[in-house]
């Protein structure tokens, strides 16, 4: 029977990146609360985990030594002039108070789940704060002080891990891909709204590594509007096959849900049911999963398909009517329906005419470029 692990602390609710802020550390307790009530947490094979916080040597593992300094100066939440020359400040990466134990909790929680899968104590374990692809070795970015996928994946090759990443969130995972992108050792894979419509603006078919990496950076740019017919076609046409042939120990995989054609800050039209599937095939074909959370900026959305992954890793099927308790509690938190499971939704016409063509042309350029390398 499958081993799973949850890492997870109420302590990640309590920060809070501001009033206006997209990003709602709130989401988290508020997914925990969904597997609660779907009895989710207390499987037979099932470990509930308190995250650690992480040390400063995990961080410096790939961040730079004046940026993480810069991070426990802007812990008391109070302004530093120094703070912009590292990206953070007003807009999307603001100071506030415990921003530095926030990403060394986040981190901790990444680092638990990789040691947790690498030892074999579990076959998977999911982190739902972590996945902040976008922070660099020396700056914030896109919501993301400190790149938590990157040190756990810097901490499985440590222990000699042979490690791919898949990242399926809206947004391009562009600090993971920057850090191993002269690197063979770590094959990074990230499907997300193309670049030219959504930040970070970058993850086109054409980056596929330099040096050693060549061949092991793939960018599957979605256009706008893609639907989850596209994304599982994309999906299952890639990563797959290059995982199957990169024979990953462990795969590392960000779970961002911020694909959904009602999230405000990408223009998507995927719906859970897409994201359910994709999730599956990445169970499927990963000898060791670890699990991370990502974007996802509908609080509702953040539930129910975190709730749906969850018990997708631990092979449960849990009933489509959310326990009416927990609607009745946390209905504000964007809950229209008591279902959890999205209604099946489908581009047509001309639209998606074009839109596939597009996406076709991407997969033939990846399996013309890419594969190569892979002996596919």
């Amino acid at each position: 029977m499958i081993k799973t692990a949850f890492i997870y602390s109420d302590d990640f609710a309590t920060y809070d990146y501001g009033a206006t802020h997209p990003l709602k550390p709130f989401r988290l307790k508020l997914t925990c609360e969904l597997m609660k009530a779907y009895g989710l947490l207390n499987l037979p094979n099932t470990q509930v985990i308190k995250p650690i916080m992480a040390e400063e040597a995990d961080l410096l593992m790939f961040h730079d030594e004046s940026y993480i300094d810069i991070l426990k100066i802007l812990n008391s939440g109070r302004m530093n002039p120094v703070a912009e020359f590292f990206g953070i400040g007003p807009g999307d990466n603001p100071i506030f108070k415990g921003l530095y134990d926030w990403s060394r909790l986040v981190t901790g929680a990444s680092l638990q789940a990789a040691s947790l899968v690498a030892s074999g104590e579990v076959d998977i374990a999911f982190n739902i704060a972590g996945g902040l692809h976008h922070a660099m070795s020396t700056h914030a970015s896109g919501f993301c002080y400190i790149n938590d996928p990157v040190i756990a994946i810097m901490s499985l090759l440590k222990k000699g891990y042979k490690v791919a990443y898949v990242d399926i969130d809206a947004h391009h995972g562009d600090g993971v891909q920057n850090a191993f992108y002269k690197s063979s050792s770590v094959l990074t894979i990230s499907i997300h709204e193309t670049g030219k419509t959504l930040f970070p603006g970058t993850g086109f078919e054409n980056e596929i590594g330099e040096g050693n990496g060549l061949g092991f950076s793939v960018n599957i740019p979605m256009p706008p509007l893609s639907d989850d017919d596209l994304f599982m076609f994309a999906f299952n046409e890639i990563v797959p096959p290059i995982i199957k042939q990169f024979q990953p120990d462990i795969v590392v995989s960000q779970f961002g849900v911020d694909t959904f054609y009602n999230d405000p800050l990408a223009h998507l039209n995927y719906t859970n049911n897409g994201f359910c599937e994709v999730v599956k095939k990445i169970k499927e074909i990963s000898p060791g999963l670890v699990a991370l959370g990502g974007g996802g900026y509908n609080m509702a959305n953040v539930a129910r398909a975190w709730t749906l992954a969850w018990a997708i890793m631990n092979e449960i099927e849990i009933p489509d009517e959310i326990p009416e308790e927990y609607f009745d509690k946390y209905t504000k938190y964007d809950f229209h329906t008591r279902q959890i499971k999205d209604i099946t939704y489908n581009e047509t016409g001309p639209a998606k005419k074009e839109m596939r063509e597009e996406v076709e042309r991407v997969v033939r350029f990846i399996k013309e470029n890419v594969f190569k390398y892979h002996n596919i």
